[in-house]
């Protein structure tokens, strides 16, 4: 039986809608997913009174799907069955994205619940390579997209985002602590730049794929053109796409490429 660790936005609900068997829906509190009521809500300081809860009802394998930010720990809350887990979290708060999800998953692992990527229970999330919709990159494009993953590759050195918008090879922002969404409109706020540009969003090359592998839906179609981009640019195999239908008409209405690139 399968528990999924839900966070926000539509990709937990997209999973649980493909499940043959419902899962079990966990959130971190304050983290709820769209559209999705949970059946357990925890906190980080009763982590290991949860990960027994749900042992209890007989999950073996978890899902960690949708977003949340790093929670601030109270320490008066911590309870005793989450007070050996202290020093983990404690170093997975300090750390980077991925090297804190590869700690958390490794206090699941330890409880004995296996890890299911959200791709391998939904696998066309991610497509396949090619152009997506009718608008096609042209060659000033391609450059800027080779220059995208460089960039991309550069950051997971330091264990930092996994997007970057680029145009006419320079790079205009890269993502951060606050997500693509928040590194898009700060784009609005930019003095003379050059001209088109595209956003590029690729997983770190040595990323733990089971969780946390970005994703782009129609919210990064809206923000990609209110950015003033010419398109997006994904790794293939590397980026889910949410509601992919409604993502390409989107593109195609607002004449932007979509490049799921190998």
């Amino acid at each position: 039986m399968l528990a999924l660790i839900a966070g926000q936005g539509m990709l937990p609900g997209i999973l649980a809608a493909h499940m043959d068997q419902p899962p079990l829906i966990c959130a971190l509190e304050g983290f709820e997913p769209d559209g999705l009521t949970p059946d357990m809500v925890f906190r980080i300081e009763t982590l290991g009174s949860f990960l027994a809860a749900i042992s209890d009802k007989g999950i073996n394998e978890v899902c960690f799907a949708g977003a949340i930010t790093r929670p601030v720990i109270d320490p008066a809350a911590i309870d005793a069955a989450t007070l050996p887990l202290v020093p983990v979290l404690h170093a997975a708060i300090q750390s980077g994205d991925d090297s804190a999800l590869r700690a958390v998953m490794g206090i699941f692992e330890n409880h004995g619940f296996s890890i299911r990527a959200a791709h391998e229970i939904v696998p066309s999330l991610l497509p396949d390579a090619g152009i997506l919709g009718q608008v096609q990159p042209g060659a000033q494009d391609e450059t800027d997209a080779a220059r995208g993953a460089a960039i991309v590759s550069a950051m997971a050195q330091v264990d930092i985002g996994q997007a970057c918008v680029v145009a006419q090879g320079q790079a205009l922002a890269v993502e951060a602590l606050f997500g693509t969404d928040w590194m898009l409109a700060s784009l609005a706020q930019r003095p003379a730049h050059p001209k088109g540009g595209l956003l590029f969003k690729a997983p770190k090359p040595e990323q733990d794929r089971r969780a946390d592998l970005p994703t782009i839906g129609p919210s990064t179609v809206r923000a990609v053109q209110d950015a003033g981009l010419r398109g997006i640019v994904v790794a293939a195999g590397g980026v889910m796409i949410l509601e992919r239908d409604a993502v390409i008409k989107a593109c195609d209405a607002a004449g932007l490429f979509l490049w799921v690139r190998a």
